[in-house]
């Protein structure tokens, strides 16, 4: 009755190691080593926080010029204008979601390329090529605001807004690629 004892335990034994090893057949132990960089939050906070990003710098210069009537002689002013544009976006003014990740694919959503002063007239390069006559600080102040206008309407044009988006997109595909995402999306929105 031992002998029978001892051969259903050494069976049951069998059936259990069978069972082990058919349940165990597919495990294996490997190590994955992944050389994808995540963004972390805090370096998508960073590049928000950069704030202005220059994407194009157009330099100009204007001919200015203004002429009084007098009851003798025609007072003149004509002055040199010199100024750089810097076209680009401020990331503050981008969406919550301006960067999305989805596996190794990254959504970038940059706002619309504006310029990004309004101060770009260089006074201390600004020369007086004619004038006659006595002319006032507003009359000086009334010439370089027309400068700055004849600056915008030459170099804000579609052209340059277009070819900063470019520069744009370009480097934030750059950018995004070596922080590991093998396909990155980078759009700009319209400009008003």
């Amino acid at each position: 009755m031992k002998t029978k004892y001892w051969l259903l335990a050494a069976l049951a034994a069998l059936l259990v190691v069978g069972y082990l090893v058919y349940a165990c057949r597919d495990n294996s132990v490997s190590v994955v080593v992944s050389d994808k960089i995540d963004a972390t939050p805090t370096q998508i906070t960073a590049m928000k926080e950069i704030g202005e990003w220059e994407f194009l710098v157009v330099h100009d210069e204007e001919l200015v010029d203004t002429v009084r009537k007098g009851v003798f002689t025609d007072d003149s002013l004509i002055r040199i204008y010199y100024g750089t544009l810097r076209l680009g976006f401020d990331t503050h003014d981008a969406p919550a979601d301006w960067l999305t990740v989805h596996g190794d694919t990254a959504i970038v959503r940059l706002p619309a390329i504006r310029l990004l002063s309004d101060e770009f007239i260089d006074e201390a390069r600004t020369q007086s090529f004619f004038e006659t006559g006595r002319w006032s600080d507003a009359d000086r102040k009334a010439l370089a605001e027309r400068a700055a206008l004849q600056m915008k309407q030459r170099c804000l044009t579609k052209a340059n807004i277009q070819s900063a988006g470019r520069n744009a997109v370009s480097h934030f595909q750059q950018m995004m690629k070596a922080l590991g995402y093998h396909t990155v999306n980078v759009t700009v929105e319209e400009s008003r």
